[in-house]
């Protein structure tokens, strides 16, 4: 692998991917780091946004101790802020929040209120940089994850098949939805690199049925694909059985029940990738501290599933798994949008 060192071309990928969130010259930022941070992301941020023109300052705040039973990875939710007002008050302060805690803000507490000040989030994952140059934003996806917003906004129903057996409906009417090309100029915006996502999250009592995870599927949590079926079923949102003889069945019910909080049985958020530059194969060419596997949420046609928190459903929870299946077909109200792994329509 690459050593970590800024590179020119990074940097050049750095300063056009902000440039498409709407940084140039004096826009005001700040960017959030912790202690445990990329070094690397440190430097490109500092020289892409000096290249620009943009007033800009970093925050970096100390990694906190872990507390929790197990490990936990990728989700989007970092307690670095840990409420601290000053940090708070200066993030409302700032047009742009440029993101590179090692966990991400998108889920977590404080940013709420920081969006409701006006800021819009950028956040850079936690990936190595040969991941984000190879997964960088372009305009043209756009319009079409917006398009797959649009689509599901519209509808009532999500069903998701597969020839494996998964057979899940999904109420989604009045469901909050949303998604990133990896870009966003939309005051109080978010957006995430790598992006490429269409997603909703569904109320309560609105999502049953079966869903069968196959070999070569992917476990986000522990940045793995799977090599043996998991079978779970689904009631009223929450996963009421886990089948499966292997390996990754028992790590799956251990990891759950280790949480001893039965809101971590509940699903969080379900959708679909949009992002053609994203690839399933490709975790297998890197070690598991290089990536935090934000690419595979994205890769094209996938179906997206989460278990964890729901703030829409009023669950809260540390306990998560985004898990990225392959093969599935997705319909929107009986129209396709994904057909056995691939986009369909005007989504291609």
């Amino acid at each position: 692998m690459l050593h970590e060192i800024p590179e020119g071309k990074w940097v050049a990928s750095f300063r056009r991917v902000m440039r498409l969130n709407g940084i140039g010259p004096g826009t005001q930022v700040a960017v959030v780091a912790e202690s445990q941070s990329r070094p690397v992301f440190l430097q490109l941020c500092a020289l892409a946004l000096f290249d620009l023109g943009a007033e800009f300052s970093t925050i970096v705040l100390p990694t906190p101790p872990q507390t929790a039973p197990v490990p936990v990875k990728s989700t989007g939710a970092s307690n670095a802020i840990a409420g601290k007002r000053h940090v708070i008050e200066a993030l409302k302060r700032v047009e742009v929040v440029v993101d590179i805690t090692v966990e991400g803000l998108l889920h977590a507490e404080e940013w709420s209120e920081i969006e409701e000040a006006g800021a819009r989030l950028f956040v850079i994952c936690n990936e190595h940089p040969e991941i984000l140059e190879r997964t960088e934003p372009h305009a043209e996806l756009g319009p079409k994850v917006a398009l797959g917003i649009e689509m599901l906004r519209d509808a009532a129903e999500m069903r998701v098949t597969s020839k494996e057996g998964t057979d899940l409906t999904i109420d989604i009417r009045d469901a909050p939805c949303g998604g990133t090309p990896g870009f966003t100029t939309d005051q109080g915006g978010v957006a995430h690199w790598p992006g490429g996502l269409c997603l909703c999250f569904p109320g309560k009592n609105t999502i049953n049925g079966r869903i069968v995870m196959a070999s070569g599927d992917m476990n986000l949590t522990f940045k793995s694909y799977l090599s043996s079926a998991i079978d779970f079923q689904i009631e009223d949102d929450f996963v009421r059985e886990i089948g499966g003889d292997g390996l990754d069945a028992d790590l799956f019910r251990e990891y759950l029940a280790a949480w001893d909080d039965p809101l971590a049985y509940g699903l969080s958020h379900v959708g679909w990738g949009m992002n053609t530059r994203a690839r399933w194969e490709s975790m297998a060419l890197y070690d598991k501290r290089d990536v935090q596997a934000t690419e595979f949420r994205a890769w094209a046609g996938n179906f997206l599933w989460s278990t964890g928190s729901n703030q829409y459903a009023g669950r809260f929870t540390l306990g998560h798994f985004d898990l990225p299946m392959r093969g599935c077909t997705i319909t929107l109200n009986d129209t396709p949008v994904v057909i056995d792994g691939k986009l369909q329509g005007d989504l291609a």
